[in-house]
């Protein structure tokens, strides 16, 4: 049986390419959005954060022969976490990574950082009206460090994230929930519904819709924070849903 971490749109690519091949499966994810964009592929699905115990556990178990790991690309806990079970329960392990779009942009005005705290403090000091693009996770880092500035996130629509930005402070001026990607006319009508005077956003792919929030800031020449992915050493990657026939 084969592995899949999942929580992306990319994974359930991936699971129906897996469907099509008539391959055993599971999917791993770690939140019920994930469990529920999951469950348009397959039945089985495992809801809940693995440790690395947990995960070799899981592989013995439910005998997995190989890991495909479609995480976030700022997952990198987890797909370290997923490289370290490969060895230890001697399975083969593939990366899912979408291709980098910075080289891809054309555009002055942009800062490409590699933590959040760099996007900070260039945020700090060149915007007032800043857009948080990266989604709810690390939002309460977000509000420790921009403190005096107007925070708006957009975030997914469901309650258990919503519940989380109210216990952050923010409240429905500082909210726009809505699930991506958005068109780049889109971003730009939202840039000026709120007066947005820079983007903070992570280098989230073609899947992410980072090409359209990009492109909107450069419409209205709004600065733009890109945090870089953390480069992970992986044994084995691929950036098509085609190539998954070609490492099964």
């Amino acid at each position: 049986m084969i592995l899949v971490l999942g929580g992306t749109s990319d994974s359930i690519n991936i699971c129906n390419k897996l469907n099509d091949m008539n391959l055993e499966y599971m999917v791993s994810v770690t939140t019920e959005y994930g469990r529920d964009i999951a469950k348009k592929a397959t039945d089985n699905v495992f809801l809940g954060k693995l440790t690395i115990e947990d995960m070799v556990s899981l592989i013995e178990e439910k005998n997995i022969t190989q890991i495909i790991d479609a995480t976030h690309p700022y997952a990198t806990v987890v797909s370290s976490n997923a490289i370290e079970c490969s060895k230890i329960s001697n399975v083969d392990y593939v990366r899912f990574e979408r291709e980098s779009l910075i080289k891809q942009i054309d555009y002055e005005n942009k800062y490409v950082v590699e933590n959040i705290e760099e996007a900070c403090k260039i945020a700090s000091e060149k915007g007032n009206n800043i857009f948080i693009g990266t989604g709810s996770k690390n939002l309460d880092k977000y509000i420790e460090l921009l403190k005096g500035k107007n925070l708006i996130a957009r975030v997914l629509p469901t309650s258990e994230v919503l519940t989380s930005c109210e216990e952050l402070g923010l409240n429905a001026d500082n909210i726009i929930a809505m699930k991506g990607p958005f068109s780049e006319e889109m971003n730009i009508a939202t840039y000026k519904q709120y007066n947005i005077d820079l983007l903070i956003t992570k280098e989230s792919g073609v899947a992410g819709g980072f090409l359209e929030k990009v492109n909107a800031c450069k419409a209205l020449n709004i600065p733009v924070v890109i945090i870089s992915r953390k480069q992970i050493d992986y044994p084995r990657v691929i950036n098509k849903i085609e190539d998954i026939e070609k490492v099964i």
